[in-house]
């Protein structure tokens, strides 16, 4: 698998004032990708089998969209724990190439009924494991 890439449909009500896309569109770009590669790669059916919740997210913008570009968003696991994980993500502009933003974001597996966290589960863990590019000392 290495990175999972999802192609996004820019909307209309993605642009702000200012002409380009707001920054918090960003995060939903990559909530998207994050829930298309857990559902496909956890053989999830539908989102009541969602047993992680987002703990902490963290983005660099570094280059702004614009009406009509093509908004392409790769995601891969950056860090493993016990219960917690790290994907890290790349919002480029499809077809230059351009970086629009860089993020992570660490999940936490989760036992809705307990209200705790739990370890991940084996064969979740062993697809992270495989797919792991680790961070890079200055955290990305």
């Amino acid at each position: 698998m290495a990175r999972y890439t999802v192609d996004i449909q820019m909307r209309f009500r993605d642009i702000d004032g200012m002409g380009h896309v707001n920054n918090a569109v960003y995060l939903s770009y990559a909530e998207l990708a994050r829930t298309q590669f857990y559902m496909k790669f956890a053989a999830r059916r539908t989102l009541d089998e969602i047993d992680f919740i987002l703990a902490h997210v963290d983005i660099d913008f570094e280059s702004q969209a614009v009406w009509g570009d093509q908004i392409q968003v790769a995601v891969w696991p950056s860090k493993i724990g016990t219960s917690s994980f790290t994907l890290s993500y790349e919002i480029t502009e499809k077809r230059s190439g351009r970086v629009l933003a860089r993020a992570r974001s660490v999940l936490v597996s989760y036992d809705y009924e307990k209200k705790k966290s739990k370890p991940i589960s084996a064969d979740f863990r062993a697809l992270l494991e495989k797919n792991l590019e680790a961070e890079h000392p200055s955290g990305r």
